[in-house]
């Protein structure tokens, strides 16, 4: 199980994410699932790294017990070699020698636990590197998470950015489809052509009461030439009467 986590854990964070999402229909989901998948190794790392320190702990314990007995039965070699000595010194060797047996059989057990000790240190050694392995695997798998995680939540956000900028422009471009300020200049060129067709009948209007009164500016006129020249010609009859009548007579003398 350990070697399956951490081939695991080696390929995801050997994945290429850029290319992933390049190759992806949908990115966001395409991440979403990603972070998924390192969630579920996380927690597969850290059952085994638990589980590999648990082992670990079991070889250590059964290291210290194995290393007692050998020293355990070491002593009680030393014991038997001892009490065999003193008793050849005695003249005992029948009660020697049984001792010497004895110093013998806890001698073959510390042998055999010296053995034990030798293979569980190269197995607690084993295992160490793997739970150092696997922990180092699983802090790595964390901090790629987090960065996944920060860099999905970065271009999820640019995502959302991108379609509002994209809204705001398909809302300007129908605007400027529309366009109002062209019926807006319309409609004010429609006011501006009112306005001078005001202005025309009112120079209308004006010009045809001017012409009024300089007709009768000219009635006017013409009138007073024709009683001038009526008068001209009254005047003349006048002073013809008199040059035709004959003088006063003279005045007599009273």
């Amino acid at each position: 199980m350990p070697s399956s986590i951490l081939a695991r854990m080696s390929q995801l964070m050997r994945a290429n994410i850029n290319a992933l999402l390049d190759q992806a229909e949908d990115p966001q989901k395409m991440l979403d699932q990603l972070v998924r998948d390192f969630d579920s190794n996380i927690a597969d790392a850290e059952q085994a790294v638990a589980q590999t320190v648990g082992n670990l702990r079991l070889l250590e314990d059964d290291l210290r017990e194995a290393q007692q007995a050998q020293q355990e039965w070491g002593s009680k070699a030393k014991a038997a070699s001892d009490k065999a000595t003193e008793l050849r010194a005695q003249g005992q060797s029948a009660e020697a020698d049984r001792f010497d047996e004895l110093a013998k059989v806890a001698l073959r057990r510390q042998i055999s636990f010296e053995q034990s000790v030798q293979t569980m240190q190269q197995q607690v050694q084993q295992q160490t590197q793997l739970t150092d392995q696997l922990k180092d695997g699983l802090n790595k798998l964390r901090t790629k998470r987090e960065d996944l995680v920060q860099k999905r939540d970065e271009l999820v956000s640019r995502a959302k950015m991108a379609q509002a900028q994209l809204q705001v422009q398909q809302a300007v471009r129908d605007v400027s489809v529309m366009d109002p300020s062209s019926e807006l200049n319309h409609y004010e060129e429609a006011i501006r052509r009112q306005e001078a067709q005001a202005r025309g009948m009112a120079e209308v209007s004006a010009s045809s009461l001017e012409d009024q009164f300089a007709q009768l500016d000219d009635d006017t006129t013409d009138a007073e030439v024709d009683a001038r020249l009526a008068e001209l010609k009254g005047g003349s009859s006048s002073s013809a009467a008199v040059a035709s009548s004959p003088p006063p007579p003279p005045p007599t003398a009273g």
